[in-house]
């Protein structure tokens, strides 16, 4: 059963926490990269240039949980060691050091297919509404329709040679390489600036408080009829779990098909609330994600906090 709010701890600013994405973006890859090697706290803070006591501050506000906690919860081996024991994140919490675990949350949401003929004819007389909000995993592109949340994507920050500031390579999309990312998927659609609509939106995806049955989340699937069965298989996975693509296969009765399951995950129109980055490959392997393999983790790790709170 969902807490209720007051039972929730309090969410930070949303442009708080996209600072504080940015650190913890830094220090995921670092760890990613040479995680054999076991980076201490003081490699850590000679990397990101903040003291350790701000670096432990700063990642306990953000996630919910220590920074060894937290970057444990994402490496590979966890990711492994969930899938070969069948465990969720909640249930390894004790492994981790943590308190033990409390009350499951979820992202109760409501959806909705359109039309597949809309889809077909590539968003020919559709309005869609956008805006870029601060969100825990650095800028989110929100997109809505008169009738729900239609596309959620990612904004990365460059540096003056055009670089993500601290990732270099796949998942890294400034603010107009995201907004046609997404617009390439329904290109006859009319899209309009509108911060003001899609405003409440950031407030209410990144807001565990607010994740209420009461008040779902409405929102609207284009795409296929294929893609949205299997789009809809991943809104039942849970916060703190996670699955394989094999098992999402026979989940929307198509065993056969793994691989056009895989396709279809990553043609997902609505990251982190039709949940993609709880897919992983066979082998417990943090497999590609289409915003950023480390933004991947930062979101199992934010999720493994809030469900140890």
């Amino acid at each position: 059963m969902l807490a209720n709010a007051q039972d929730l701890k309090p969410v930070m600013n949303l442009s708080d926490a996209h600072e504080d994405y940015e650190t913890v973006r830094t220090v995921l890859q670092h760890i990613t990269e040479n995680w054999r090697d076991h980076p201490d706290l003081d490699e850590l803070t000679g990397l990101t240039g903040l003291p350790a006591t701000r670096l432990q501050k700063t990642f306990t506000r953000w996630a919910g949980i220590s920074p060894k906690a937290f970057l444990q919860a994402v490496t590979l081996d966890h990711a492994k060691r969930l899938l070969d024991d069948g465990l969720p994140l909640l249930d390894t919490s004790f492994e981790l050091g943590l308190s033990g675990p409390g009350r499951l949350h979820d992202l109760f949401v409501t959806h909705e297919a359109m039309s597949p003929g809309v889809y077909k004819a590539q968003g020919e007389g559709l309005e869609i509404r956008y805006g870029f909000h601060s969100s825990p995993f650095g800028e989110a592109l929100i997109m809505a329709t008169d009738r729900g949340l239609a596309g959620l994507a990612f904004a990365d920050e460059r540096g003056e040679d055009g670089r993500h500031k601290g990732e270099v390579g796949t998942g890294s999309f400034n603010r107009p390489e995201a907004l046609d990312d997404m617009r390439k998927r329904w290109p006859k659609a009319t899209y309009i600036e509108d911060q003001v609509t899609t405003a409440p939106y950031a407030a209410r995806i990144f807001d565990p408080a607010r994740w209420s049955p009461e008040q779902p989340l409405r929102v609207v699937l284009i795409g296929t009829d294929f893609q949205i069965r299997v789009w809809e298989g991943l809104l039942k996975i849970p916060v703190g779990k996670a699955t394989t693509y094999s098992d999402l296969a026979c989940r929307v009765e198509r065993p056969d098909a793994a691989r056009a399951v895989g396709t279809a995950v990553g043609r997902n129109p609505i990251s982190f609330v039709v949940p993609c980055h709880r897919v992983i490959g066979k082998s417990g392997q943090l497999t590609g994600y289409h915003w950023g393999l480390t933004r991947k983790r930062a979101m199992l790790g934010w999720e493994a906090g809030i469900t140890t709170h």
